[in-house]
């Protein structure tokens, strides 16, 4: 019974020695993330391995990071690290079947899942909904610039008509 109540005692003491601490400081006594910390992208270009999973239906429509709507029907995707506005290959390490995205949105926030992909994507690289999940690479291919700003048409370099295929 001592030992409880010297538990306890140390438990509170702890308790207001921390609540002190915080009302001197003004920080939370919980750990939340701060609204000054910014998302650093990942502009390595280097490819990622994780699992990728399918939007959920109650997210077409909506609007997304980028201020889009997503489209079901579209190539959009989630991701947390790469910049958005990023297109990338992503390979369904199971079937072998790829297609090309544009990071549009950030998220998944599940552990272990790097991207979230419009269920006509999913479709596209054999990620059936009743699977939910399967092993993916995502493979950068064009990253925005840095400013986060879109070329228009008239500034697309010369070199651009030799990347598309001949009709």
């Amino acid at each position: 019974m001592r030992k409880l109540c010297s538990s306890i005692l140390v438990a509170l003491l702890c308790g207001c020695a921390a609540a002190t601490v915080c009302a001197q400081t003004g920080e939370s006594a919980r750990h939340e993330p701060t609204r000054t910390s910014r998302h650093h992208p990942d502009r390595s270009m280097r490819p990622q391995l994780g699992k990728a999973s399918i939007y959920a239906d109650k997210f077409a429509n909506r609007k997304m990071a980028n201020g889009r709507r997503m489209n079901p029907h579209g190539d959009n995707a989630a991701s947390k690290t790469l910049p958005l506005g990023t297109r990338a290959l992503v390979t369904n390490l199971q079937t072998g079947q790829s297609a090309v995205v544009t990071i549009e949105d950030r998220g998944p926030y599940v552990d272990g899942r790097i991207v979230d992909l419009s269920p006509a994507t999913a479709e596209k690289i054999g990620l059936a909904r009743r699977q939910g999940i399967a092993p993916v690479e995502v493979r950068p291919l064009e990253l925005p610039p840095p400013d986060g700003a879109v070329a228009s048409a008239d500034e697309v370099p010369a070199y651009a008509d030799e990347l598309m295929p001949a009709h």
